[in-house]
């Protein structure tokens, strides 16, 4: 087991996931849930089948590309997502 990849994977989707839409829309759902536990169980349930996705795509696609490219290619995706999102007129 590497540790420190499990700690920094850990650190980083907690700071990337706290405070946004899907933990919002947990917490809406929570609200007016009779079953807190099944809003949960749900939620935990989404998350780590997205994660095992992102594993298992993010590892074949690995294999073929170079991980300083995989990096480049997120970090431009990002930047033009967020540049999307700043120059798109707010829907009323």
């Amino acid at each position: 087991m590497d540790w420190r990849a499990l700690g920094s994977t850990f650190v980083l989707i907690f700071l990337a996931e706290h405070g946004d839409k899907t933990q919002l829309a947990t917490f809406g759902m929570a609200s007016g849930a009779s079953s807190r536990l099944a809003v949960f169980l749900g939620a935990a349930g989404a998350l780590v089948a997205t994660s095992a996705l992102a594993v298992v795509f993010g590892d074949a696609l690995g294999r073929y590309v170079p991980q300083l490219w995989l990096r480049r290619a997120s970090g431009v995706l990002f930047l033009a997502l967020g540049l999307l999102f700043l120059i798109a007129p707010a829907d009323e």
